[in-house]
């Protein structure tokens, strides 16, 4: 079974390439020469954004891969979610593609544009430790959102549960895989006023690699 798993960045995916005995890991396609249990995992790093992403996984993503995993960390509007914990981000919208109209926000869907703005996962294969997870839905920006009038704005126009600056490019680019994928992140802050002291990054990452490391061994 071949595996790849795609991040942003290597600093979020670090106990993983160590695992993998991956040393220097480049912005790209970082082979792994080390099998755990006759599986083959690959890492992507992508660079920050879904342009990077985007570009990224239509250079490399072409291999035959049976599984892709999105993974990193993100933001929760949902107070309720626990910092550090995971989410299986099923559906991911492109929120801010769209037009705006004096005071008002038009929607992609509004516009009446070709194209896609939504994007979901496929996950044919049953995977027990990915079903235990929380399913939410994602939005995925070019600017973090900080400021509570476009956080209101946000939440009125898609109900979002977390966002991401990748997710939806991810979906995207896979959509003409053959391939099974999803994308799992932990949430290491919430959507409000930027305030990196109330940030759980490095119980995020831990929780996320902690997961991803079982998930490996147990596929």
């Amino acid at each position: 079974m071949n595996i790849l798993i795609v991040s942003a960045t290597q600093f979020e995916v670090k106990p993983l390439l160590d695992l993998l005995e991956i040393g220097e890991p480049v912005t790209g396609l970082n082979q792994s020469l080390k099998k755990i249990h006759e599986l083959k995992v690959d890492v992507l790093i992508t660079g920050v954004g879904m342009v990077n992403t985007a570009y990224m996984m239509g250079r490399y993503s072409g291999n035959a891969y049976d599984l892709i995993l999105n993974t990193g960390v993100c933001g929760a509007f949902d107070s309720t979610i626990q910092l550090g914990s995971l989410v299986h981000v099923t559906a991911d919208i492109l929120s801010e593609l769209g037009a705006e109209d004096g005071e008002d926000f038009l929607t992609f869907d509004a516009l009446q544009l070709p194209g896609e703005h939504l994007f979901t996962n496929r996950l044919n294969k049953d995977v027990a430790m990915i079903s235990t997870l929380n399913a939410v839905k994602g939005i995925t920006v070019n600017t973090v959102h900080g400021k509570e009038s476009s956080i209101d704005k946000v939440k009125q126009l898609y109900a979002p549960d977390v966002e991401s600056m990748e997710g939806a490019a991810f979906y995207a680019a896979c959509v003409h895989s053959n391939a099974n994928y999803t994308q799992i992140r932990a949430v290491s802050n919430y959507v409000e006023k930027r305030d990196k002291s109330k940030w759980q990054m490095p119980l995020a990452i831990k929780n996320l690699n902690d997961f991803l490391i079982k998930l490996i061994n147990d596929l």
